[in-house]
């Protein structure tokens, strides 16, 4: 049999936490303990349910629609299996209902470049496995998302496909995706996340899970299989979101393979799709390992990462209060008419002070982070995606996969750093961070707040890794700087 050749990938740095404390990636582990109920489709939903975190497609507020631009992605394939880029979705030879999804609920037109490449991979018996690295807002949540809505059999009541993801608020957001797109489908669905303990309800009093699709968080993903609540002899189809995390030693690692390993002895043929924004060299070489041998691999090169949708810029200031002002005076005073910002920081700490600050000069903010229990964490993250709050300060928490068409701003308040060396600068986060503006190739706008000699060398080695120089805003204190910076984002 053949094997597969090595694409040319990129070599980011490994992830690691940016908080005070050695806890994992996104401020949160998955609960490793008896968690309360997750949410199905045909249960009583609690008051903070998925079914009440949808968008409010009434409010969506954004103005900067533009076209995509294309990325230039390498393919590799493996097998004996010729692949030809779908145009069109009816090239896919998708169910009636599928296509009704995708044009009357989800209003695409046409796959987008990635899907264009990956889908055929992933539909085209004998559905090899498959290795994704593509821009943020690319489509990468379609492309699994229609692959696992068309691999179930609706007919038969059983798990089929299964999702997984590091954080509660992805696995919501994917499963609202699924729903919309597979709404005409009668596939059901449900998402194995932890929950609080209002909702608790003890795993030997479940039912077994009968939904095709399940989407949901590792531990809690084990737990259900552990206890044989969730059976996987009919998977058919396992999807790793964030794959680069769910597998490094500091992510899911441990948890994931065991459900990896788990589902094999059980379906041997499950097609295993593994999708992220970043690969490390770590992870990809032991990606290319736990695969199956015949697999194909969907690679962005490495300075093709850098989003040329999103300005990024730097705007160097004397002290922490003039952080605080320039947010206030300069950036928000603008910002607010143009849609919604997003302002990350390194810690919990920044987060309450920042958000006291703002709060006290009139704005009206959330801040989100893992020291919040589920339920203020789904609410904060529902408004937002209302429409209802315009500025939200989070903590790494919503670095990666979180979807928000209306951000155009991303202020990056810290700067992120690797959790155990604080001078070197971690460019996966980065990336992740500035990917949140943009979307789609919407127009968007980064400001990094720059305050003394480490600031100033870390976002130098940031520039360096990406091969890209970044813009100064030439005063902190000028009004018409910063106009200037927004007219050439697009956004004035």
């Amino acid at each position: 049999p053949s094997t597969t050749t090595t694409a040319e990938a990129p070599a980011p740095q490994e992830t690691k936490k940016t908080t005070e404390a050695p806890v994992r990636w996104a401020d949160l582990e998955d609960e490793a303990s008896e968690e309360p109920s997750a949410l199905s489709e045909d249960k009583g939903a609690p008051e903070l349910g998925v079914e009440n975190l949808k968008i409010d497609e009434s409010k969506k507020i954004n103005k900067f629609l533009d076209e995509p631009e294309d990325s230039n992605i390498k393919a590799v394939t493996a097998g004996e299996t010729p692949y030809t880029s779908a145009f069109t979705f009816e090239e896919l030879n998708l169910s009636p209902e599928l296509l009704k999804g995708l044009y009357v609920e989800m209003k695409f037109e046409k796959p987008s470049k990635i899907q264009a490449i990956s889908l055929p991979m992933i539909l085209t018996p004998p559905h090899l496995d498959l290795i994704a690295q593509a821009h943020n807002g690319s489509g990468k949540t379609t492309c699994f998302t229609l692959g696992m809505l068309s691999r179930v059999d609706p007919n038969l009541k059983a798990p089929q496909a299964l999702c997984i993801c590091p954080t509660r608020e992805l696995a919501i957001q994917n499963l609202e995706v699924l729903r919309k797109m597979g709404k005409h489908t009668g596939i059901t669905s449900e998402c194995a996340i932890p929950m609080d303990s209002s909702n608790y309800i003890p795993i030997n009093k479940r039912a077994p899970v009968i939904a095709q699709v399940v989407i949901g968080t590792p531990g809690t993903i084990k737990k259900w299989m552990s206890a044989k609540k969730l059976g996987v002899s009919n998977v058919k189809i396992l999807v790793f979101d964030e794959a680069d995390h769910m597998l490094a030693e500091d992510g899911f690692k441990d948890d994931s393979l065991r459900i990896m390993r788990d589902i094999e002895k059980m379906s041997s043929h499950c097609q295993v799709l593994l999708f992220s924004a970043t690969f490390s060299d770590t992870v990809k070489n032991f990606v290319s390992k736990i695969v199956k041998r015949d697999h194909n691999q969907l690679f962005v090169k490495k300075e093709e990462l850098s989003l040329e949708s999103v300005k990024q810029y730097k705007v160097n200031v004397p002290d922490e209060l003039s952080k605080v002002m320039v947010i206030k005076d300069r950036i928000l005073e603008f910002g607010e008419r143009l849609g919604q910002t997003i302002i990350f920081v390194r810690t919990r700490n920044s987060a309450s002070m920042l958000h006291k600050a703002l709060v006290e000069f009139g704005y009206d903010v959330t801040t989100i982070q893992g020291a919040l229990n589920q339920a203020e964490r789904d609410k904060i993250v529902k408004e937002f995606k209302d429409g209802l709050t315009q500025v939200l300060i989070s903590t790494d928490l919503l670095a990666r996969g979180f979807d928000q068409q209306q951000v155009n701003l991303v202020i990056n308040y810290d700067l992120p750093v690797k959790h155990d060396n604080r001078v070197e600068p971690d460019c996966e986060v980065y990336l992740h961070r500035i990917g949140r503006a943009g979307r789609f190739g919407r127009k968007g706008a980064v400001f990094n707040l720059l305050c003394g000699d480490m600031d100033q060398m870390i976002i130098s080695k940031i520039e360096n890794h990406f091969d890209s120089k970044i813009a100064e805003v030439p005063d902190w204190r000028n009004e018409e700087d910063f106009k200037a910076a927004l007219r050439s984002a697009g956004l004035l």
